[in-house]
């Protein structure tokens, strides 16, 4: 059970990113509203070097998913470090700019990855 929440999980981060990435190449003006940012040719330029860190998120997540997929351990390794990647940029937003939704979005999400990442470990160590 805790294996398919685990992957679950990873299609929900898969989804998020991916739709950060086309949003940062394709409406840049529309993502960057939806973060309150005023559209300058300096936060579009940003804008753009963030979809592409997006898109190495994204496969690194596709990396993650193959991996648990044909069940190797590394598969593991990847899900703390994305998680743990995620509950940190979910606290340093917040305690830098007091915005509650990326805490509850990307902590969140790294907690609960974490956490079945854990779980499904230990399930298939049985």
């Amino acid at each position: 059970m805790a294996r398919k929440l685990l992957f679950i999980l990873l299609y929900i981060a898969l989804v998020l990113e991916l739709g950060l990435t086309l949003g940062s190449f394709f409406a840049r003006s529309f993502t960057l509203t939806l973060f309150k940012v005023s559209e300058t040719n300096d936060t579009s330029f940003l804008a753009f070097i963030v979809g592409w860190l997006c898109l190495f998120v994204s496969c690194i997540v596709c990396l993650t998913i193959l991996k648990l997929w044909k069940k190797h351990n590394d598969g593991y390794l990847l899900c703390y470090i994305m998680g743990f990647f995620w509950i940190a940029i979910g606290i340093a937003i917040y305690a830098g700019f007091g915005r509650p939704d990326n805490l509850v979005i990307d902590s969140v999400k790294g907690l609960l990855i974490v956490i079945t990442a854990y779980m499904s470990k230990k399930q298939a160590a049985r």
